[in-house]
């Protein structure tokens, strides 16, 4: 039975995931990909039916388990933000090379135009990288209807199949048409015969790696069924994919007469290469609209004669997103003028923190403790999360922020380099995504490196979804080597600043590794009751271990 429901780009990918037949889904909050688990994590607690959504502690961990999943023999979706891929590299590639048994499908967000990412990298490179297909919708349906097909297409050439979607899709809403679920149906292990399939030593991965490359023929011919070619009656031409498709569609409406252009159509790749050469014996210059790397543009440049127009000429913006604008400005259409801008001279309003936020008093208290011990100049590395709104003026309490973790590793670099003191800030989310490891080293290294880890209990930049790091800090930091009178746990409010800067001075002036945790709840996740539930069945435990009583269910 059709059902029809109102829902994000992102969202169509979990919905189509469940209704596939996954077992389970797997991922790490990131926008923009963050409501595709979200949404299929909703419709597994709902259904009841032995399936499991679970957060994981980072992006490589997530693929893992998927890949655990599918070794069972069920199948599986993971999710994650373009770089988030770059944590799970090491898995993806390799997972090209073991196959899958259970279908996996990578559902990866990119973010043209950077609203909440470090760059805008194009994740179709990295599918091509790892000799790997990667279907790329254009619409609300497509993203529900390409993540049906690239469960069938992962099972039927067993790899894994990334779905790539950019921000405005991932956030564009629309009408869906789902389908029946699938209730979710294993495959059984893998077979005995393929066990050494999933061993890569290197005679098994060198095998392996002839089988994977002898498998492109299929992936063309499979993501043949989604490219097309339009024929046309003027020698000038548009390659279109992902949003270029959508926006040319609609300017299709308004002009008409742009049925005239032919049209290559890139929904997935592998693209066959007889496809593309078909293509441009039709033109003489061809517009090529993509997000956002020149893939398609280069491809098309070294195939044939005619001109090649798009990102690297200029024709388009080298950086940032497409707008349905620049396609009629880069193929000659007028644009209405639209509204003159205000003459009003308004201040810019950056992002700042929530009012009540306890990080607002973590950094207030280290900036004192660095001005007492007279190094208010100190950089300080900080990391990924909503604390990194401190880089901005007029707290500016932050001077690097790289990738995730990067704080600890960079502060330890630094302070092998003799600056004293050397400080990194990082949330408890981003510290056991990849801070554990850092901090392991700046305890080997026992050179002077204050770490300051803001604990607000969640995830709290993605929407409030909890840390796997959840009131375990402290025994992580012990776990990671750091002396027990280095390690003080601190309530960020106001009547406790001048006992938190005594204690951050202290730790500064500590002449080996120390860390301070600063722990309040976030007071948005205060606000929705996020860890409501969790606290009051945390204190029944606590009260029954303490009483010697039993807790009722």
């Amino acid at each position: 039975m059709v059902q029809s429901t109102l829902a994000l780009g992102v969202e169509a990918v979990g919905c189509a995931a469940f209704d596939a037949g996954i077992k389970g889904a797997f991922g790490y909050p990131g926008t923009p990909s963050t409501e595709g688990f979200e949404a299929v994590e909703q419709l597994i607690h709902h259904a009841g039916d032995g399936r499991v959504a679970q957060w994981a502690a980072n992006e490589k961990v997530a693929y893992d388990l998927a890949l655990g999943m599918s070794y069972a023999g069920f199948r599986t979706l993971v999710t994650m933000k373009h770089v988030g891929l770059n944590v799970a590299m090491d898995a993806y590639a390799n997972s090209a090379l073991t196959g899958v048994r259970g279908g996996l499908v990578l559902l990866v967000a990119d973010d043209p135009g950077m609203h909440s990412s470090q760059n805008e990298q194009d994740s179709r490179r990295l599918a091509e990288f790892a000799w790997l297909p990667c279907l790329e919708p254009s619409t609300v349906q497509e993203c529900y209807d390409f993540t049906l097909q690239a469960f069938d297409l992962s099972e039927a050439l067993q790899v894994p199949v990334m779905l790539r979607i950019v921000t405005r899709l991932a956030h564009c809403r629309a009408v869906l048409q789902r389908r029946e679920a699938l209730p979710p149906t294993g495959l059984g292990l893998a077979p005995e015969a393929t066990i050494q399939d999933w061993v890569l030593i290197p005679s098994n991965a060198r095998r392996r790696y002839v089988d994977l490359l002898a498998k492109q023929p299929r992936m063309k011919e499979a993501a043949s069924a989604l490219n097309r070619l339009a024929p046309g009656t003027v020698r000038r031409g548009v390659a279109l994919s992902g949003m270029g498709r959508a926006y040319f569609g609609q300017l299709l409406h308004e002009h008409p007469a742009l049925a005239e252009l032919p049209r290559l159509e890139i929904a997935a790749y592998p693209v066959d290469p007889t496809l593309e050469e078909a293509f441009l014996a039709q033109v003489d210059e061809v517009v090529v609209f993509e997000e956002d790397y020149p893939v398609l543009e280069e491809r098309l440049g070294l195939r044939g004669t005619a001109k090649v127009r798009g990102r690297l000429d200029g024709a388009l913006p080298r950086t940032g997103e497409l707008t349905p604008r620049l396609l009629k400005d880069a193929l000659g259409l007028a644009s209405p003028a639209g509204k003159a801008l205000s003459g009003i001279d308004l201040p810019i309003r950056a992002p700042r923190f929530c009012d009540g936020c306890g990080h607002v008093d973590a950094y207030e208290a280290l900036q004192e403790a660095l001005a007492n011990i007279g190094a208010p100049e100190t950089r300080v590395f900080g990391d990924i999360g909503c604390y990194t709104l401190a880089a901005q003026e007029p707290m500016a309490a932050i001077h690097a922020v790289v990738e995730m973790g990067a704080s600890i590793s960079m502060a330890v670099g630094a302070a092998l380099a003799g600056q004293t003191p050397s400080v990194a800030v990082i949330g408890d989310s981003t510290f056991g995504h990849s801070g554990l490891p850092a901090l392991l080293t700046a305890a080997d290294a026992g050179v002077n490196v204050t770490v300051m880890i803001l604990d607000n209990r969640v995830v709290g930049m993605t929407g409030q979804q909890p840390s796997q790091a959840l009131d375990q800090v402290e025994r992580m930091v012990r776990g990671m080597g750091i002396a027990e009178d280095q390690l003080q746990v601190l309530l960020p409010v106001p009547k406790q600043h001048g006992a938190n800067v005594a204690a951050v001075e202290a730790a500064l002036r500590h002449p080996g590794p120390s860390v301070v945790v600063f722990r309040r709840e976030c007071i948005q996740s205060i606000r929705r009751g996020v860890l409501k539930e969790h606290d009051r069945e945390e204190k029944a435990l606590q009260e029954a271990s303490c009483c010697g009583t039993e807790v009722q269910p």
